[in-house]
């Protein structure tokens, strides 16, 4: 048997019995149906990067862009030596790692429009080495936050809903080594309550681009100023919500709102703290809650690998780069030379 088009559909079976073969679905193709795959597709090729990395490589791309326009050059497609001539006239004002990331916003222009693109061409890698090697700088470094100074902080937060919010927020965020992303990302179902102390789930962090999640334990504090699950219970008696996010907006007047904190206002919360604190102290970022984990773990004596699992970090060299800094004098070898 032939169809209207001429392509045989009928087949034999294992006993010679004539068997109609099931027409291909290619060949009446619901081109609505297409199109709706295609646009489902591009719609979650555009969510592959975070918010604030796109927003980044967008202002990174017309930063460039604006600089071509002014000298006369093509954006895209970029010659390379046009890229390095480009990353030149930054090399006395950015720092490496921006750098390396307006290169990385050029080079993603250039492959979401399939156009060629080499970063590794010599016209735009000897520029680049040139740079690192005549202005290179440190890595900023975030400072870790002691327990010394933690206590401090937790002292200056009274049993006001604003108090409440912020002691949990510093006590969770230093107990379960969370990025300030990963704190106001939580909501309040993530959080349960266990006879040992809190369950925390993750549902997605910086190193977790595939959306698995992750749980941390936090145990009960041996102190009740310090004790997050305490800390838990305060900040709910008074925020009185089961669902949506854990840490809100509290208004001047006191009132608690719907919205979720942005990850600005935790840095904005440790140096409200701080200046009620009487502390002074440079380079404090949200990430020294973080940092201060890893450091007081480590002089503690806990092991490398049951740091990892807690931290969630999955590079050994970047945990161990926190515990050199934390080691730094009290491991060197010069203290026992006879000084």
């Amino acid at each position: 048997m032939h169809d209207q088009d001429g392509t045989d559909l009928t087949v034999v079976d294992g006993h010679g019995v004539p068997q109609k073969r099931r027409q291909s679905a290619l060949s009446v193709t619901d081109e609505a149906a297409v199109q709706a795959a295609f646009q489902k597709a591009d719609s979650y090729a555009r969510s592959a990067d975070a918010p604030a990395t796109l927003r980044a490589y967008r202002a990174d791309w017309e930063g460039f862009a604006a600089w071509c326009g002014t000298h006369g050059f093509l954006p895209v497609p970029a010659e390379a030596r046009v890229v390095g001539a480009y990353l030149a006239s930054l090399a006395e004002t950015h720092a490496p790692a921006s750098l390396r990331r307006k290169l990385s916003a050029i080079g993603k222009m250039h492959r979401f429009n399939s156009l060629p693109w080499n970063p590794a061409h010599r016209d735009i890698q000897q520029p680049l080495r040139g740079i690192l090697r005549q202005h290179g700088r440190p890595t900023r470094q975030a400072a870790a936050l002691t327990m010394d100074i933690l206590k401090q902080l937790v002292a200056t937060c009274d049993l006001s809903a604003r108090g409440r919010r912020d002691r949990l927020m510093l006590l969770l965020g230093f107990a379960g080594a969370l990025r300030r992303s990963e704190l106001v990302g939580l909501n309040v179902n993530d959080v349960a309550r266990t006879t040992d102390g809190l369950t925390v789930t993750i549902r997605r962090s910086k190193t977790d681009a595939d959306g698995e999640g992750a749980r941390v334990g936090i145990p009960r504090g041996r102190h009740p100023q310090t004790c997050p699950v305490l800390a838990f219970d305060a900040w709910q008696a008074v925020a009185l919500r089961n669902s949506g996010p854990l840490f809100r907006r509290i208004s001047v007047a006191g009132r608690i709102a719907s919205e979720a904190l942005k990850p600005y206002a935790v840095q904005r919360i440790l140096l409200h703290r701080m200046s009620l604190a009487g502390i002074e102290m440079k380079a404090l970022s949200p990430h020294a809650m973080r940092v201060g984990f890893i450091t007081e773990a480590y002089n503690r004596g806990v092991r490398d690998e049951d740091i990892m699992k807690h931290t969630r970090h999955k590079d050994l060299r970047t945990m161990r780069g926190y515990v050199r800094r934390a080691g730094l004098i009290t491991d060197s070898p010069a203290g026992l030379v006879g000084l």
